[in-house]
């Protein structure tokens, strides 16, 4: 696979990671219909994924820069937390319940590795959970409540987002998707259910795409089938995709529902079924 494939690719991970589509079932779909017709692989998505994460490093700056404060000033103790203001406090809060809710996708993600480089990424366990998903987030969207807000968040909530985060180990199922849908469950707010669910993906995207780069590095200097470099522009321009999707998507949610998602989600699930029972696609 060539610079021209990565770059294409690097536009569909940046276009996809954070509507509730599923950018790694994109990759792994729109794979299969370029030139070299191979699978671009788990190393090149996660790799990938560090450029959209860092679109969402820049566009939460200053929540993510005000968070890390407040964490690291709580490590002092009882006493900064009894004198800290509520703001403080909830940002602190924030901090711990982040990297409590980044735990189960951590040991889910270490303990099932080759379940991800081969059975999860077949394509018609794709099909199925895009169309499976599509129909949990259309549920919970409707009717779920909207009575919390991020200052509300508990322990137990936080945890309940890590193990839907877990959940898009499995290509169809979307991270943002999932998570979002847990969190509309819970009661949460469409604006309040997504800004956590950017946050929460950044410490295991960030140290799962680090971890698929050093292994690159050591191994053959390779993405899967990419070169490195050609893997370095793909993950650029997902960078600048994604940091323009993500402030439409903001923009969005705010006054809208995720129907025209859950629609997509069923469409194309439905097509991709169609494509590998006519011999169309190869399921691996």
């Amino acid at each position: 696979m060539g610079l021209l494939e990565a770059i294409l690719l690097g536009i569909v991970q940046g276009l996809t990671e954070f509507l509730p589509i599923s950018s790694s079932a994109h990759v792994r779909i729109v794979g299969e219909f370029l030139p070299s017709a191979t699978d671009p692989g788990a190393t090149f998505t996660a790799i990938t994924q560090i450029g959209t994460e860092v679109a969402v490093l820049v566009y939460f700056a200053k929540d993510i820069g005000r968070i890390l404060g407040a964490w690291f000033r709580s490590l002092a103790g009882h006493s900064w937390w009894a004198n800290a203001e509520a703001s403080a406090r909830s940002d602190a809060r924030m901090g711990w319940l982040i990297i409590v809710g980044t735990l189960p996708i951590v040991l889910i993600g270490y303990t099932a590795q080759e379940y991800i480089r081969s059975t999860f990424r077949s394509l018609w366990l794709v099909a199925a959970v895009l169309i499976v998903f599509g129909l949990v987030l259309a549920a919970a969207d409707v009717w779920g409540k909207k009575y919390r807000d991020l200052s509300t968040l508990t322990l137990p909530h936080g945890l309940l987002y890590g193990f839907a985060q877990a959940l898009a180990l499995v290509p169809g199922v979307s991270r943002s998707g999932a998570t979002i849908a847990m969190g509309r469950t819970l009661g949460y707010d469409r604006v309040s259910a997504t800004r956590y669910s950017f946050l929460l993906a950044i410490p295991a995207v960030m140290g799962s795409g680090l971890y698929e780069l050093t292994t690159a590095f050591s191994e053959s200097a390779q993405a899967g089938p990419f070169s490195l470099v050609d893997t370095a522009v793909a993950t650029i321009i997902a960078f600048g995709v994604g940091l323009a999707v993500i402030a439409w998507l903001m923009r969005y949610i705010s006054t809208r529902s995720f129907l025209p998602f859950v629609i997509y989600r069923l469409a194309l699930g439905s097509l991709l079924f169609v494509l590998l029972g006519t011999g169309v696609l190869s399921p691996l």
